[in-house]
């Protein structure tokens, strides 16, 4: 089983991919940005953790805020505006605490909101499902390539679009596994029952031939050793944390934000849901101890 995502060929290509000029993610004059303020993360829960983790080894200076919405986790379940409604309610706390820079690591809200967040929030907002796409393109030996992800998600075929838009020769199969991120909330990816259930979803696609697997929800890398058992050694699994953090470093170096004088950075985490359980599974899963504090949004 390996995870891997490519690196995004140059400076240039990606400032094209994303045709800063034509955005409003940083509409300089408007508001006013230092490389000392913090980059906001946010998720549905725990599944943001894998993108926080590859932030704070990729930019280890860097002051983060992360936001775990765990009250109302899943999102995966939810209506798109539902989904939408909170993302909007978690980027105004994390405006609030001055971020620089806001990485929504959440498929489900980047399928759900993304580009309405680039014309909300006058600072760089970053998905996960592009940087996803690219790194699967780049893996990808016999261009068959499989997704699983939340039903949101899925249904919304951001993923089979995007890479569509980037390489249409490629085949794209899409599997919605909604049961995998209640098995990481819940803290139960070693439980006896959580291999037979990751094998049932997986089925389908054992039959399809697809040498690459993007694991299209943030909390599904926690769950990589088992889909990686269930799938084989064949079958690259690519998760967007990697490829995610490399093009937030990018974009805060294109923008002279990147923060290079910082021997003591802070890393503070917000929960909607139990601070006390974050806090146990946080620290776990991130291998570090954190400090989570509660937070109470809107309905």
């Amino acid at each position: 089983m390996t995870i891997e995502v490519e690196r995004f060929p140059d400076h240039a290509a990606l400032e094209s991919a994303f045709s800063f000029a034509a955005t409003s993610w940083y509409q300089e004059g408007k508001i006013f940005v230092t490389s000392k303020q913090p980059i906001g993360l946010l998720d549905s829960g725990f599944g943001g953790l894998t993108v926080a983790s590859e932030v704070l080894r990729q930019l280890p200076q860097e002051n983060i805020v992360y936001v775990g919405d765990n009250l109302r986790c899943p999102y995966g379940s939810r209506a798109p505006e539902e989904v939408k409604r909170y993302l909007f309610q978690i980027m105004d706390f994390l405006a609030e605490q001055d971020v620089k820079m806001i990485i929504i690591a959440c498929n489900t809200a980047t399928a759900a909101g993304l580009e309405a967040a680039r014309t909300r929030y006058n600072i760089p907002v970053l998905g996960v499902i592009a940087p996803g796409s690219r790194a699967a393109i780049s893996a990808t030996q016999t261009e068959r390539v499989g997704v699983i992800g939340t039903d949101v998600t899925i249904k919304s075929d951001s993923y089979r679009r995007e890479i569509h838009r980037l390489n249409p020769r490629l085949y794209v199969v899409n599997q919605s596994c909604p049961p995998f991120v209640d098995l990481v909330e819940e803290d139960r990816t070693d439980a006896p029952e959580a291999r037979e259930l990751v094998a049932s979803y997986l089925a389908p696609l054992q039959q399809e031939g697809i040498d690459t697997l993007i694991l299209g929800c943030t909390h599904y890398p926690l769950l990589a050793p088992l889909i990686g058992e269930v799938m084989g050694e064949s079958v690259k699994l690519i998760s967007s944390a990697e490829e995610t953090a490399r093009e937030a470093s990018t974009i805060l170096q294109l923008k002279h934000l990147l923060s290079d004088d910082n021997p003591t950075p802070q890393h503070r985490f917000f929960t909607t849901g139990d601070a006390a359980y974050f806090q146990r599974v946080g620290s776990r899963w991130l291998k570090r101890e954190i400090e989570v504090s509660g937070i109470v949004l809107g309905p």
